[in-house]
């Protein structure tokens, strides 16, 4: 089968698409056909291996797992004997390793039934932004109706669907972005827009209950003065912009101020859970979260997808149609 591979640290350079053998599947994994990938932050960062101590566990001279992407959406090629939520044939969408590629080996709990409403391109960009964004807000977050909730970077692949699913819990909700995508960000459902190269939010002297941060571009003591006295700051993975550079540096700070602040820190990375989902699943076919994509490329441009991706302005996500 084709995959995407690469067998050092770098730029998108180092990706190729080789031949390699079709994975065999353990007794709780399921093999699935790729029709489609998307590729997210976490994957630059693993081709780069960056922020460095990420190479604990993918390999500090190289990296251990060879290939690119956790998102997939496609059709059961074959089952595990201990596997009874699926068959041959099911169309599904879900989140592993290695899923630029023609197939991938799941585990049963990391995928679910594909949405009926939406395409294999369209299921592919949910995964793990759509993950990120309802766990970051439901369980890290506590979100609440009423509340007033802000999402900084609500434009990109894991804001687009933090601003809808906000807007489904039934929250106020703000989206932060630039004035390209001022519209689109109206257009998803929330209720206020903040074009940052105008404006402030950090400054403007409005509070809110909920921010999830999604695009590291503030300081902790700004995105700390937009929170009320008991509010909760959610940021959403380890991104390479954070305390300049020195993302771990960042959320140990976050983790330390916990101790001493009202407000709730809390930094966060999305787990894989086939209920969660399910309950995307049922959002999705209610017409209440739409993932958006901006581009679609094909399996042997991925290093395109990937430099593409790096740039920083993509309006929702960038899928892989294999």
């Amino acid at each position: 089968m084709k995959a995407i591979v690469y067998d050092r640290y770098g730029s998108p350079d180092v990706l190729e698409q080789k031949e390699i053998e079709t994975p065999a599947v353990a007794d709780d994994q399921v093999l699935v056909k790729v029709h489609a990938a998307s590729v997210n932050p976490v994957d630059w960062h693993r081709m780069r291996g960056e922020p460095w101590f990420m190479r604990t566990s993918e390999g500090l001279a190289k990296p251990k797992n060879a290939g690119l992407g956790a998102d997939v959406a496609g059709r059961v090629e074959a089952v595990g004997r201990n596997v009874t939520y699926f068959q041959p044939g099911d169309a599904v969408f879900g989140m592993s390793i290695k899923t630029c590629a023609e197939y991938v080996r799941v585990s049963e709990q990391g995928v679910a039934q594909k949405p009926a409403n939406l395409t294999f391109e369209e299921a592919a960009a949910v995964p793990v932004a759509a993950l990120t964004a309802l766990q970051g807000l439901r369980d890290k977050g506590g979100i609440q109706p009423g509340q007033k909730v802000l999402i900084n970077g609500a434009a990109g692949g894991v804001g687009t669907f933090a601003v809808q699913i906000a807007k489904s819990f039934g929250a106020d909700v703000t989206g932060v972005c630039s004035t390209r995508n001022v519209e689109m960000v109206g257009s998803i459902g929330a209720d206020h827009v903040v074009d940052y190269t105008q404006e402030d939010f950090t400054r403007s002297g409005r509070r809110y209950d909920l921010i999830l941060d999604a695009v590291a571009n503030r300081s902790l003591s700004a995105l700390r003065r937009a929170l009320k006295p008991d509010g909760t700051l959610v940021l959403a993975g380890a991104a390479k912009g954070r305390s300049g550079g020195r993302p771990l540096l960042f959320l140990v700070r976050a983790v330390l101020m916990r101790r001493f602040v009202s407000q709730t820190v809390v930094p966060y990375m999305a787990k894989r859970s086939r209920d969660d989902l399910v309950l995307l699943k049922e959002l999705i076919e209610a017409g209440k979260v739409t993932p958006v994509i901006d581009r679609s490329y094909p399996l042997s441009d991925v290093p395109e997808a990937i430099r593409y991706l790096e740039e920083g302005h993509a309006q929702g996500k960038v899928v892989i149609t294999v």
